[in-house]
């Protein structure tokens, strides 16, 4: 069946509009735009109407009626006016209900709302009611249109070079800035404006310190007398003292500082400084001037909290950095013990940790926010410097994730081996700092 047969097949049953029916073969002709195809399909049966009508043939004025009124082609009405032909009636269009003319008023009001925020990316999403796509695929079904393109798809493309070219943006499709949601059938346009990645180290320089903001465990968050009516649990955080100024620069919603892994609170983060990226939600502006921030972070944090090596990201980097208990970290700790150790004993201590496979059951002070499960942790380099006779300091260079107060304690059994183990005697750490962490 030819092209010509097929769209007269379609025209007899149901009103399609130009848009609609020029869809229904929209992989043949490259370069044209589905109105324009439609209406040269209606022009080409209209003119082969009018010559069986001119030759007398019955269903050359069925034809043009069909044209008219299921085609709404003004071609085809002028000719039956000229006949003098009556009862003629537009039909709404079976597909679209009319509504493929929206496509360049919804552009202009995409642009309007996207000219509140910074973005180089964007996608146009189209939202049909059920039924709607249940028509077209039922229409597609049984005329056999192997060549036709979905209406979601008609009116993303459309759309989407037309806000194009009022933004002077680019259309991104793995991961725009901007994704906008459009129902062309309600006119509704709603933005999803996805996050803003910003990745650096930060260092924390004073212990009591948590990363992230800890809720108070009596009110949840809604102040009471226990936490002063702050809500929290401790006055500030790593994570507010870099998402305030982000925030504030970016105009976002909210902010989150993802780590690679986290310090105790009581610990601090030395060295070069912990991997984090601080993602923030519904950002405004995404081309920010980082060397300022940077320096509005640490302004911010009163030398308590100090950022460096700014520089944007994205979402593949917060899920490296979920991985971190693949990375290397090195600790210093102070060790207390209930009794004077030899020199004997300390270098046990560096012949036993060094090349050490240990395993950990979950600590009983993290329990309530961990899965309750026996971990292996790896230890690579341990050296132990004397303080006092029962006083001393480790470093030790371990794979990621392993509980380092818990190597030294045992946490009554649940580590093995331990330090406490090792020497037979009581250990308790009392200072902590991380040096290093390794990507």
């Amino acid at each position: 069946m030819s092209i010509l047969e097929k769209a007269q097949k379609l025209l007899e049953q149901y009103a399609l509009c130009d848009n609609c029916l020029g869809r229904q073969f929209a992989l043949l002709g490259h370069g044209l735009e589905n109105q324009t195809r439609g209406g040269a399909i209606k022009l080409l049966l209209t003119m082969k109407a009018h010559e069986m009508t001119l030759v007398n043939e019955k269903q050359g004025p069925v034809l043009l009626k069909t044209l008219a009124t299921n085609g709404a082609f003004p071609a085809a009405l002028e000719i039956l006016k000229t006949q003098k032909k009556r009862g003629v009636k537009v039909k709404q269009c079976y597909l679209c209900e009319e509504i493929a003319e929206n496509a360049k008023e919804l552009a202009d009001k995409t642009a309007k709302l996207l000219t509140e925020y910074e973005f180089s990316t964007f996608l146009i999403g189209i939202k049909l009611p059920p039924n709607v796509e249940e028509r077209e695929d039922e229409l597609k079904a049984k005329f056999d249109l192997n060549f036709s393109e979905s209406m979601r798809n008609e009116f993303s493309r459309t759309i989407g070079k037309a806000v194009s070219t009022l933004t002077g943006k680019e259309v991104e499709f793995r991961r725009p800035d901007i994704a906008v949601i459009i129902n062309p059938f309600t006119k509704h346009v709603a933005l999803q404006v996805n996050p803003l990645h910003i990745a650096g180290r930060y260092k924390k320089l004073e212990r009591g310190i948590p990363q992230s903001r800890w809720f108070c465990r009596n009110c949840h968050g809604k102040g009471c007398e226990r936490c002063n009516w702050t809500g929290k649990m401790y006055a500030e955080s790593v994570e507010e003292f870099i998402a305030t100024p982000t925030l504030e620069m970016a105009r976002g919603e909210a902010a989150i500082l993802h780590g690679a892994g986290r310090e105790d609170v009581d610990a601090r983060m030395l060295g070069h400084g912990r991997p984090f990226v601080i993602e923030v939600k519904a950002p405004k502006k995404r081309f920010i001037d980082l060397k300022k921030l940077e320096r509005a972070i640490n302004e911010n944090a009163s030398a308590k909290v100090e950022v460096k090596g700014l520089r944007f990201a994205d979402k593949e980097l917060v899920r490296r950095l979920k991985k971190g208990e693949t990375s290397q970290k090195t600790y210093n700790v102070t060790i207390d013990f209930d009794r004077s150790v030899s020199d004997k004993e300390l270098k046990k201590i560096e012949n036993s940790l060094r090349g050490l496979v240990v395993y950990q059951q979950t600590p009983q002070r993290v329990l309530h926010r961990r899965a309750d499960r026996v971990r292996e942790k790896y230890i690579y380099e341990a050296k132990v410097k004397r303080l006092t006779p029962n006083r001393v300091r480790l470093r030790v260079r371990c794979q990621g994730g392993l509980y380092v107060k818990e190597l030294i304690t045992g946490d009554e059994g649940r580590t093995k081996p331990s330090m406490a183990e090792i020497l037979g005697t009581k250990a308790t750490p009392s200072e902590l700092d991380v040096l290093e962490v390794r990507e």
